[in-house]
């Protein structure tokens, strides 16, 4: 009979206890399995049984939910119809604990539905929060409390760093036996450094706000002294402003903003710096007033950046360099107006040799010409022009604008239609970016709403609902219109492919309420231009006429105010609201001319997918006209294999989709139907060899093996052996796997590696 022994807080036990279990681990019997619950393995000394596959360890990580668990969750409990917004943002206050999210979905309970969820837990959100602080300390003693009290106003902290700022000698052995016994403080996979739960955390701010004045002032004194001690000013910074003194806080952040920006993206941190320094005090510090132009710029506050351009400017002087960098600035802005034509003014002047000798300029400046190639309709060009761009090496403040290289060259695919090469580029870059900034970051927003457009053309609805959940009020305040316009369309396409149109013509009108709140006309016009498309399906001709209307005479009124690049931008977009139009008319002749336009500017313009969907509906025309449209309608599905596009004709009109599958059904074929959508879920098989191709495309053959054998924590001795290799070559190819994944640390390469799934 098989039998498990199962011991719970295993590193609890007695020294001879462990010796004991140490003995049973290496000498068990077939039938015997044994579960160790436990924090850390010393006094086991099992390395060897990892090593060699007779143990297998569950890290915590794995024992909490993931993102997409979390809305299964949800959905199993409340249906279908489930928001996953709400899902994620629970998921987010819970870290993925499990006890956390029955709690959150118990205090739902009453709900009657999915939908009054939200409602049930904004009412009784006190108590919720209230409940799971609770349990979060409920394993702590007064003395915990106290201690966790003094270090919550630390963002991040090590041992030393809570023995510092709190003055005690036990911090170690303190923090050790409170990650033990609760997840109120998360440690980090691949170094020292821990933080507070952020629920916890929030209660914890409330009692360290009663603590008195001169305790508190101390605590920040030494948790700034420490952090300018150790390299990280900015967070000094805001000890210092914390307890009043802003002129050091403002010396020490003039030193480390700009650079935080720069190297990490850390708009957000400049902007809540803006709010609390004098304006005077800018002008006195004029790297941190580069660093809040640069920081405006990047979000819908761009029209203020291009004020503290012009104070910059005026002590500019001759200064080439400075004056190059503000063309940067009022690029950056202009890109985020949707201005194309004011971008391509101010990067031309500046294309070629730039005065620029700091490599982050360098950086971007090379992102900002691939992404001018882009503008003019040349992807290819852009990726070339990234792939030839000066590379200063692989120095870690260059991850940051690296993922930018990343992001143009996705975007770039999509903008062909090449949505598994997106796919190939996006998915490991955005889960860099989750990592590195976080998941409601702005930039790591708008990576996730480029993966979601290449995933709802593959035809995965779920996963792109699930890379959008709780990311949509981000991209809308800070997000490129480009990524924001790609996110919208993405959620409208499911719901109306789910037979929902209120939430499609609800998201519909929210996309014009934006473009109108942030002054970006083309959004309004692309929500036009979806609701023609949208009516037409069900061919509410009256409808999509007063619609067609409404756009012109918007474009009358809007268009003398914008450039070539940008009309040209909505051109295709005009031609597809009136050929669509026509179609719910049933007005075949009339519709053909709009699609041959749009055909042709597409094709101009390199805009593959909407070559392929032009195609299929002048192919549908034919066909209602009683003419031969297999030829054309053969070539459009040829082209949508070729693309990986799963879903161009089904999101095109439902005949279209229809005519696909009857041209496939008159030729007998048996392979999959290319532009309309799978009837089930992509198999696990096929993802699994997605995966492998995924691998194979990055690592060789022998780098793989060496990889597999890492993960089980094997020495380059026992991988030489294993693989009959010497001792050299395998210290070869774990270099390789440092560069290829981007590690500095073999437990950091395994992680990397699970992390761009590589490994499970």
């Amino acid at each position: 009979m098989d039998a498990a022994f199962i011991v719970d807080e295993a590193d609890r036990l007695p020294a001879d206890s462990r010796e004991a279990l140490s003995y049973i681990l290496r000498n068990l019997p077939g039938n015997l399995r044994i579960f160790l619950g436990i924090r850390s393995m010393s006094g086991y000394e099992i390395d060897d049984l990892i090593a060699y596959g007779q143990c297998a360890t569950v890290t915590t990580s794995a024992l909490s939910f993931q993102l997409d668990e979390s809305i299964e969750l949800f959905r199993q409990r409340f249906g279908d119809g489930f928001d996953p917004d709400i899902a994620a943002q629970i998921h987010e206050l819970t870290a993925g604990w499990p006890l956390g999210l029955q709690l959150a979905i118990s205090a739902g309970l009453n709900a009657r539905s999915a939908a009054s969820l939200a409602s049930e837990l904004a009412g009784s959100a006190g108590d919720f929060q209230e409940r799971f602080v609770a349990l979060l300390l409920a394993n702590l003693d007064s003395e915990d409390v106290d201690f966790l009290t003094r270090i919550s106003i630390l963002d991040d902290f090590t041992h030393d760093f809570c023995s510092v700022v709190t003055g005690t000698a036990d911090a170690r052995p303190r923090l050790d036996r409170i990650a033990r016994t609760t997840p109120v403080v998360q440690l980090a996979e691949r170094s020292d450094w821990m933080r507070l739960h952020a629920v916890a955390r929030e209660a914890l701010l409330l009692k360290f706000a009663d603590l008195p004045a001169a305790e508190r002032h101390d605590l920040h004194r030494r948790a700034a002294e420490w952090l300018a001690t150790n390299g990280m000013p900015a967070k000094a910074a805001e000890h210092l402003l914390a307890i009043g003194e802003t002129d050091p806080a403002l010396d020490l952040a003039e030193r480390s903003l700009y650079d935080s920006l720069m190297t990490r993206g850390q708009l957000g941190q400049v902007r809540n710096w803006l709010a609390v320094v004098p304006d005077e005090g800018l002008d006195r510090r004029p790297r941190l007033l580069l660093a809040a132009a640069w920081a405006l710029a990047l979000s819908e506050r761009h029209d203020e950046a291009s004020c503290l351009v012009d104070r910059i400017m005026a002590g500019a002087g001759d200064d080439a360099s400075l004056r190059c960098e503000c063309a940067l600035i009022l690029g950056g802005a202009a890109a985020y107006a949707d201005d194309p034509d004011l971008f391509a003014r101010l990067h031309d002047p500046w294309a070629l040799d730039p005065p620029l000798s700091d490599p982050l300029l360098l950086k971007i400046h090379a992102n900002r010409f691939a992404f001018r190639a882009l503008l003019d309709g040349e992807p290819a060009l852009a990726r070339l022009r990234q792939q030839r761009a000066p590379r200063p090496g692989s120095l870690p403040e260059m991850s940051y604008l690296s993922r930018w290289n990343d992001f143009i060259i996705g975007l770039s695919y999509l903008w062909e239609g090449q949505v598994r090469l997106a796919e190939k580029i996006i998915r490991p870059a955005l889960l860099q970016c989750e990592a590195d900034l976080g998941r409601r970051n702005a930039f790591t927003s708008m990576m996730a709403a480029l993966l979601a457009a290449a995933m709802w053309e593959r035809d995965q609805p779920e996963e792109a609902r699930v890379l959008l959940a709780d990311r949509m009020d981000v991209l809308e305040k800070s997000g490129l219109p480009e990524a924001l316009m790609l996110a919208y369309r993405t959620l409208i396409r499911i719901a109306w492919s789910q037979g929902d149109e209120d939430r499609a013509l609800e998201l519909l009108g929210a996309l014009e309420a934006v473009g109108l709140h942030r002054h970006l006309p083309r959004l309004r016009v692309i929500s036009l231009v979806e609701q023609v498309r949208l009516h037409a399906r069900g061919f509410r001709g009256e409808t999509c006429r007063n619609l067609a209307a409404r756009l012109d005479a918007f474009l009358d009124t809007n268009t003398a105010q914008h450039g070539p690049m940008w009309r040209r931008s909505i051109a295709i977009q005009v031609e597809l609201a009136h050929g669509y139009a026509a179609v719910a008319a049933r007005d075949w002749r009339a519709a053909t001319a709009p699609f041959e336009r749009a055909n042709e500017l597409a094709r101009s313009y390199k805009q593959e997918r909407l070559v392929i969907e032009t195609l299929g509906m002048r192919a549908l025309i034919l066909e209602r006209l009683g003419e031969n449209a297999q030829a054309l309608m053969r070539e459009a599905q040829e082209l949508a294999r070729t693309y990986g596009l799963q879903r161009v004709f089904a999101d095109a009109h439902p005949m279209l989709g229809d005519l696909a599958r009857r041209l496939l059904a008159g030729t007998g074929g048996s392979e999959p139907a290319a532009g309309i959508p799978r009837t089930a879920p992509e198999p696990p098989a096929e993802r699994k060899a997605a995966m492998t191709t995924h691998r194979a495309s990055v690592l060789t053959p022998k780098e793989w093996e060496v990889l597999e054998l890492l993960a089980r924590s094997l020495s380059n001795k026992e991988i030489g052996r294993a693989l009959d290799i010497h001792e050299e070559t395998v210290k070869w190819h774990v270099k390789n796997l440092f560069v290829k994944l981007d590690a500095g640390s073999r437990k950091h390469v395994v992680s990397r590696a699970r992390l761009m799934g590589f490994l499970a």
